[in-house]
């Protein structure tokens, strides 16, 4: 692969990273300082948004870089060889800059209200709440599994209303997402997550994708594959 293909790839991780923070994190600022909404209805139009906003950002950027935005997406494609290490840990890196980015740009727009462009969050989302990232993760990687799989050409409709759907249907509200994590680790609105938290959500969410990847190769066994045929 040249250099400029290269190039065109991990732009496109580092754009789509950046703006699916933004619609995470502005749309809660958006709703709970501004609007001065209730937290539940925050949480609801927070899931709409990242609904039409990943669906979206799949379609744009799909075809140039498989559209991952997830390290988790990115380590289950070099799981399966479909993507190079060298190349997968380029992807994550771009990934967590373009999420931290878009913490940065959903500060600037509304700076009157969160007064800071990055700040360590104290939103404490502990206990039960854990479960929910390895449920939110494994249905996630799973989707992505079989729907590549299957050759689907409806792969950012579906998931993106799987994310919408499980943010308001896990108890973690379904973060599912490393780069996403760490973004919202920095910022002290209604989105963030206090690092301690944070860093178990990840450590969830690995568990998640290995239970996924799992089940997948479960399915897709040669011997079970060689069972049907027979």
């Amino acid at each position: 692969m040249n250099n400029r293909a290269l190039i065109r790839e991990l732009s496109a991780e580092f754009i789509g990273s950046l703006f699916l923070v933004m619609a995470a994190v502005a749309s809660m600022i958006l709703f709970t300082s501004v609007y001065e909404a209730d937290k539940s209805i925050a949480v609801f139009t927070n899931a709409i948004t990242v609904t039409f906003v990943l669906c979206a950002l799949i379609e744009i950027f799909g075809p140039i870089s498989g559209a991952h935005f997830n390290p988790v997406v990115t380590m289950t494609m070099m799981l399966e060889k479909k993507l190079p290490i060298s190349k997968g840990f380029l992807y994550m890196l771009l990934q967590f800059a373009g999420g931290i980015t878009g913490t940065v740009l959903s500060h600037l727009m509304f700076l009157d209200e969160v007064g800071v462009l990055l700040a360590v969050s104290n939103n404490v989302r502990n206990g039960y709440v854990f479960i929910g990232e390895i449920i939110g993760t494994f249905i996630l990687i799973l989707a992505i599994l079989l729907l590549v799989k299957a050759k689907s050409g409806k792969i950012s409709i579906i998931i993106g209303l799987l994310v919408g759907g499980q943010i308001m249907a896990t108890s973690s509200t379904m973060f599912a997402n490393p780069q996403v994590t760490v973004a919202r680790m920095l910022t002290n609105s209604a989105a963030g997550i206090r690092p301690i938290d944070g860093l178990i959500f990840i450590l969830m969410q690995a568990i998640g994708t290995l239970m996924a990847y799992g089940v997948y190769k479960l399915i897709f066994s040669k011997n079970l594959t060689k069972t049907e045929e027979k």
